[in-house]
């Protein structure tokens, strides 16, 4: 059944999109096709051509040539004018089960010498009757001295949690739910190179929230922590980063470094005072130097530094910004006041012509329980995925990952782009 879920949403993504420009989060490389004036052949500096000089192909070129269709044209370059497209889909994770998806992407530049700008919209509605709008912006100044980072978000959100701190068994399911509004606006100036140092507004409330008690009638650790029918979390945040990637879709080389350090205080509507700590450190490697295999390496740490957030505002699992952590696990599966993650994943080339590649890779995190507690048990996630390509100028990917946890956890995750 799991596989009809991916199948049906492969065919509803290609025959109800446009060729989609944008991605949850992320931006857009730059990629023309040249014809070199002496050869009149396709210059090798592009991401249309391998390192071998075979031309790439993505799922439109497929669909085109079933279609007999003329293939779009290579030079897909993003200008002033926005390029909108609108995505339905059909995707599938634990948390979620089947999900119906509508994504409505817009990408253009503020000037000629700019980075993409991206404005991301979705609507969902899944089997488990969770209903979600998340919009992601990231705007760049015409000199792209600036960038303006927007998270803003509205969930209706049945999830069950399991208890505090990576010890947490499986059995202890304590069904949830609750109304989550998110409002995070972050501005970042470029100090030199790659480096941008920022600051922002941040807003979490969770209200409306209930929950039904461990199923197996022990004592949840939500009640032991302290139930509340709502939770704010509102203040500034400091935040810095470092992008050397040549590509924020699927990086082959280059080094991506954030740091944000974040203050939710009472004096900004805050339920209670606090200060949390995140880093997000993540590099790419081709291996061998000299093919299209990337080793990928990730560390992503979440700690509350003092003060006791709401149970929903703690560090948990699968509730990154892009929700990427913890493959092998359900969202939420483990919550606690620190978080510390770590995954590689080797991404090798399956077809020459760039339209099915594969992965494999591995994880482990581990988390404290409440407010001053020692680290708990290394929980391990792993697994093998596919990635088909979806747009081979941006490089994007359909990826379909078969992931492995603890506690007989597993299951099937779809999603467009990497991880990471």
């Amino acid at each position: 059944m799991k596989l009809l879920y991916t199948l049906c949403g492969l065919i509803v993504l290609l025959f109800g999109s446009q060729r989609g420009y944008a991605q949850h989060n992320k931006t857009i490389p730059l990629a023309k096709i040249h014809t070199d004036s002496t050869t009149k052949k396709l210059k090798q500096d592009t991401l249309i051509l391998s390192p071998k000089g075979t031309p790439q192909k993505d799922l439109y070129d497929v669909i085109g040539q079933l279609l007999k269709k003329d293939p779009q044209p290579a030079d897909d370059t993003i200008t002033s004018k926005p390029v909108i497209s609108i995505v339905p889909a059909i995707g599938y994770t634990l948390v979620t089960k089947l999900a119906a998806v509508l994504s409505g992407n817009v990408a253009f530049r503020m000037g000629p010498k700019a980075r993409v700008s991206t404005i991301t919209a979705t609507v969902s509605y899944t089997q488990n009757k969770q209903f979600s709008v998340p919009v992601q912006t990231s705007i760049w100044s015409k000199n792209s001295h600036y960038n303006y980072i927007g998270d803003y978000r509205f969930y209706a959100y049945p999830q069950s949690t399991f208890g505090l701190g990576s010890n947490a068994s499986a059995v202890n399911e304590n069904p949830m739910d609750y109304n989550f509004i998110r409002f995070y606006e972050t501005a970042y100036r470029k100090v030199t190179g790659n480096f941008y140092v920022g600051l922002g507004f941040l807003f979490d409330s969770h209200y409306n929230i209930t929950d039904k008690g461990n199923t197996n009638g022990t004592v949840s650790d939500y009640e032991l922590y302290g139930k509340s029918a709502r939770s704010i979390a509102s203040g500034f945040a400091f935040s810095s980063f470092y992008d050397s990637r040549d590509n924020t879709y699927n990086s082959s080389k280059g080094l991506y470094a954030l740091m944000q350090y974040r203050s939710a205080v009472s004096t900004f509507g805050s339920t209670s005072d606090w200060h949390s700590l995140t880093v997000d450190v993540r590099k790419y490697f081709k291996f061998p130097a000299s093919s299209d295999n990337v080793i990928a390496l990730w560390n992503y740490d979440w700690v509350i530094m003092n003060g006791s957030p709401g149970y929903l505002d703690l560090p948990s699992v699968g509730w990154d910004v892009n929700s990427a952590t913890g493959r092998g696990y359900i969202q939420g599966r483990f919550r606690g006041a620190q978080m510390y993650y770590a995954e590689a994943e080797y991404r090798f080339r399956i077809l020459a012509n760039g339209l099915i590649n594969g992965v494999v890779f591995g994880n482990a995190e581990t988390f404290s329980g409440a407010q001053g507690t020692r680290l708990q048990r290394i929980q391990p996630g792993f697994g093998p995925g596919l990635r088909i390509k979806l747009n081979k100028v941006s490089k994007t990917s359909i990826a379909i990952d078969y992931a492995f946890g603890a506690q007989g956890s597993r299951g099937v995750f779809v999603d467009v782009g990497e991880a990471f």
